[in-house]
């Protein structure tokens, strides 16, 4: 029994000295963040802006330049919401940006899915990590289908890489969510 624990002192040692820690670059890295939300109306429609910050992580750049495209997926839902518990949902929807990198031409492209046939083609990498980051004007919901004076709140959070573990086992382990590069949720609450 005594070799035994030895033995597992040994080994715990030994994985400490030889797997790799955080780079002290890693700790000063910020995490990624949803600054400068605004909800306003047009004269038809609610309307979204948001901004991400710290978004891009340096894996997914070397990802970019070897062609595996960069997504950010923007969740949103409307909620109506009541003094007691119950809620109603208004919109759930999710609204996507992706950049690509053309090696040949050297440049960026950005679609996003609010804005359909705009593509951004650029050879600025800072022109179109911008355009990535900004949700602009996205219509959320028609101004005729909410009431005047009502309470109301958007929930929001941006999702900019998504890990799985191979062969579907992200589905198995309960700690798979933590592979995911994403921001905090947040909510924003308004009257019309």
């Amino acid at each position: 029994m005594n070799t035994y624990f030895v033995r597992l002192i040994i080994l715990c040692t030994f994985l400490v000295l030889v797997l790799p820690g955080q780079s002290p670059a890693a700790d000063k890295r910020l995490p990624p963040s949803v600054k400068d939300i605004i909800v306003t109306t047009s004269e038809t429609d609610l309307l979204l802006f948001a901004t991400v910050q710290n978004g891009f992580t340096p894996e997914m750049l070397a990802d970019l330049y070897n062609g595996i495209p960069i997504v950010f997926t923007f969740h949103l839902e409307l909620v109506k919401t009541r003094r007691t518990w119950l809620s109603t949902t208004l919109v759930s929807t999710t609204l996507t940006h992706t950049m690509t990198w053309d090696e040949q031409r050297q440049e960026y492209r950005v679609s996003l899915s609010e804005k359909e046939g705009e593509d951004m083609v650029t050879q600025n990498f800072n022109q179109a990590s911008q355009r990535m980051a900004e949700l602009n004007g996205a219509k959320v919901i028609a101004l005729d289908r909410l009431v005047p004076d009502a309470p109301y709140a958007i929930h929001f959070k941006v999702t900019l890489a998504k890990r799985y573990l191979p062969l579907g086992l992200h589905r198995l382990v309960p700690f798979s969510s933590l592979l995911n590069f994403e921001t905090e949720s947040r909510t924003i609450e308004f009257r019309y």
